[in-house]
């Protein structure tokens, strides 16, 4: 179905966060204030390489308002955090690895005695040669940034022999791509309140995407249990990505420990850029060889990941785009060779889309370029390599079947873009008119080998509700909107007969992390395993109670019914509120892991989405810049369960995709961030979003696929660039190699003389 924000389906249901979300009442969790709070703030190295000779924080101590100053020799546990390996230091000791490693931290009664307080802390560095490539990195004689030296991880996957392959190829395509460093400039930035209680536990008030791994890690750096630790979530203002790793809880906890009172933490936009994660840069060499008719024979891939200073999620990063460099393509002799380096600059982590956008860019890009020396349609030459339902996924892993990649590479043919295709008139001759297509396929959940644990809990609360629980975070996706969705679904109630809770440590069980496009699918899975113990749990209760036969009952608005054929005949039996009464307990639990692959091949994912995409553009040709008219996709991730979240999601990830493209790169130079701000760093505005942007939803699975509804997080968002790329060449002529896409590269001097003609 395409989906339309004027439908009138019937669950096109309103957020229901949404009326506090528009009129501005929501309080995000940085909003929040207590009693005798104090402010904290993280004094930042500024420097990108060096050794710290001392630090004196005597000044800082003695000025009035400063109630603790902290370094690494206050740390009671681990100095180090990071969800894959604990390499980031929360105080740097010695080495300076970048310019917004922490070297100490200060709680004050105000913000800006607080800021008083670092000016006065004292630091004698002796700077170090800067590494401020990969490329540089790699070098023998490079400084070595961390033990082991700077390369934090690297991927080889080998399939069939790659120069048999290059042999019998008639064309031989071989390009370089690169990819920005691109912000997550979510509307909240980091920040956080962190409370210690009466009873000595702590209770953090911090937005992240993982609240029992934020409990785990903080109890490391604590050194103390971590049921001590109250993690609270939900609401958050904007992730995709950037707050799955810790980033103030460190400090705020610290200080709150260490004061004995509430502390508020909350990065300033420019603090959020130095400290806070980007999207990994990425330079990608391809060679990709082809028969007479395009069959692809062979295909080498070498992938350059940035990770900066310290690892996070880099190696998963690399994992993934190593994966879906390989598409949904079969391809008989593969050779691909992945690197993620430490650098000088700032630290990239998890971002929407966790590596493949930049290998989709690069792929796409390769079989636009066959078929255009081919002179073949370039829609046909995917047709040709297209896998098929049953093959097996790109790393050779058994995958669960899936018609995806076909369905969305026909359905895409609805779309009003595609008899115009060709057509390249315009009002104006140095307008330039281009459309370009796009396909991808896409994994869902963390793959094979990584921890990716899920559950939830629903019960009868004591106030007669349906309450569930799980460990997920709203954080903008509609969460809340999609669980009420499933929970009206299932039970057939009002929406004031269910309570959903999610977001709080102490109130949910360990769900995993809400990412990786996976938590619908965990929340439709568990639902589906806890409705029928529930039910049978509440039946048998109520027919004790009233001699009604359990298969005759059934639940419904404000508590159980009879069933019958007649809804006329139908009759309350007894409400929520009376069975919750009767003081028993009505819950039920369930754990499980999100499916994964049975062959032991790393990272390699189960199920997977599909998306094809359609783009119009027009460029200017006397001022490079390029404009989006329309642009249309395809989804195959199963039934929609949230409509208006669904449409959401792929319209905000194709957003955030035309940043990626057109305008977005947080540059750095010498190991330090040039773009500061929001004022120089330019993401798209309503103005630049196309007024058609279609989303056409294909929900058939096969018949024996039991797996449900696919998440759409980032599917939106991993096949417009290229799309792009493929329309501005049919507009202009001009390959783009580099992203984000410059506009000098598409300028036409000589256009000048037209005008004036």
């Amino acid at each position: 179905m395409w989906l339309d924000r004027n439908s009138s389906k019937e669950n096109w249901k309103v957020r229901p966060d949404g009326k506090e979300k528009v009129t501005g009442q929501l309080r995000y969790l940085t909003d929040l204030a207590f009693p005798d709070m104090l402010f904290g703030r993280v004094l930042r190295s500024g420097i990108p390489h060096a050794r710290i000779k001392s630090v004196d924080v005597s000044g800082a101590l003695q000025f009035p308002g400063v109630l603790a100053v902290l370094t690494h020799h206050d740390i009671p546990g681990l100095n180090g955090f990071g969800i894959s390996n604990p390499d980031q230091p929360v105080f740097t000791e010695e080495w300076v690895r970048y310019e917004g490693d922490a070297i100490a931290a200060v709680a004050a009664i105000s913000k800006e005695v607080a800021e008083k307080a670092l000016e006065l802390i004292q630091v004698d560095y002796e700077e170090l040669p800067i590494v401020d490539t990969p490329e540089k990195a790699l070098e023998p004689e490079a400084p070595s940034l961390h033990v082991d030296g700077n390369i934090l991880h690297q991927t080889i996957f080998k399939k069939g022999s790659i120069d048999k392959g290059f042999a019998e190829a008639s064309l031989i395509i071989e390009e370089t791509y690169t990819t920005p460093r691109q912000m997550h400039t979510y509307l909240e930035t980091e920040g956080g309140v962190f409370v210690p209680n009466e009873d000595g536990r702590l209770t953090v008030y911090a937005p992240t995407q993982h609240g029992y791994k934020d409990r785990m890690q903080l109890a490391r750096i604590l050194g103390q249990p971590e049921e001590t630790i109250r993690i609270i979530s939900s609401p958050i203002g904007g992730s995709f990505g950037g707050k799955d790793e810790l980033n103030v809880q460190p400090y705020g906890a610290l200080l709150a420990l260490q004061c004995g009172r509430p502390v508020k933490m909350h990065f300033s936009r420019w603090e959020s850029v130095t400290a806070g994660l980007k999207r990994h840069p990425m330079k990608i060499k391809m060679k990709t060889g082809v028969d007479q008719r395009g069959k692809i024979l062979a295909h080498k891939v070498e992938i350059l990941s940035d990770t900066g200073a310290y690892s996070t999620l880099g190696g998963p990063v690399l994992n993934f785009a190593t994966e879906h460099s390989v598409g949904p393509y079969l391809i008989p002799h593969v050779d691909i060779n992945g690197k993620a380096v430490y650098t000088n600059n700032g630290v990239s982590g998890e971002f929407r889309g966790f590596g493949g956008n930049q290998v989709i860019f690069a792929l796409e890009g390769q079989l636009d370029r066959i078929a255009e020396k081919l002179k073949v349609d370039p829609w046909e030459l995917r047709k040709i390599n297209l896998r098929r339902k049953n093959d097996l996924g790109p790393l050779g892993q058994r995958i669960v079947p899936t018609e995806g990649p076909n369905q969305v590479f026909e359905t895409i043919k609805q779309s009003s873009l595609w008899k115009e295709r060709g057509k390249k008139q315009t009002e104006h001759p140095w307008i330039k008119k281009g459309i370009g297509l796009a396909l991808a396929m896409h994994g869902s959940g963390l793959g094979y080998g990584i921890p990716d644990h899920a559950g939830g809990t629903i019960r009868l609360n004591k106030y007669g509700e349906i309450e569930v629980a799980f460990g997920h975070e709203e954080f903008g996706q509609g969460l809340l909107a999609t669980l009420e969705i499933l929970l009206l679904d299932h039970f057939q109630c009002n929406k004031e007969d269910i309570n959903i809770i999610i977001g709080d440590t102490d109130l949910v069980p360990k769900s995993g992390s809400s990412t990786a496009s996976r938590t619908t699918n965990m929340v439709w899975q568990a639902l589906n395993r806890l409705k029928e113990p529930f039910l049978t749990l509440l039946f048998a209760k109520v027919s004790a109670l009233t001699g009604y036969e359990k298969d005759a009952l059934k639940t419904g608005r404000e508590g159980i019914w009879t069933q019958s054929t007649e809804k006329v005949n139908e009759r309350l039996v007894m409400t929520y509120a009376e069975l919750a009464q009767m003081g028993e307990t009505f819950e039920c639990s369930t754990e499980f892991h999100y499916p994964v692959t049975p062959d032991p091949i790393m990272g390699g994912h189960y199920l997977y989405t599909s998306t094809a995409v359609i783009a119009e553009v027009e460029v200017n040709q006397l001022t490079g810049t390029v404009v989006v008219k329309q642009m249309d996709h395809t989804i195959a991730a199963g039934p929609v369960v949230n409509p208006m979240g669904y449409l959401g999601q792929i319209e905000g990830g194709s957003i955030m995709a035309l940043g990626f493209t057109l305008t977005e790169d947080a540059v750095m130079s010498a190991g330090k961030y040039v773009t500061k701000n929001l004022d120089t760093y330019l993401i798209p505005t309503i103005f630049d979003v196309p007024e058609q942007n279609g989303v056409m939803a294909i929900e058939e699975l096969p018949t024996d696929d039991q797996f449900g509804p696919r998440g759409v997080g980032e599917i939106g968002s991993v096949a417009l660039a290229p799309a792009i790329v493929a329309a501005i060449k049919e507009a202009t002529g001009i390959w783009v190699t580099e992203l984000p896409i410059k506009p000098e590269r598409l300028m036409k001097p000589f256009m000048n003389e037209v005008v004036l003609g």
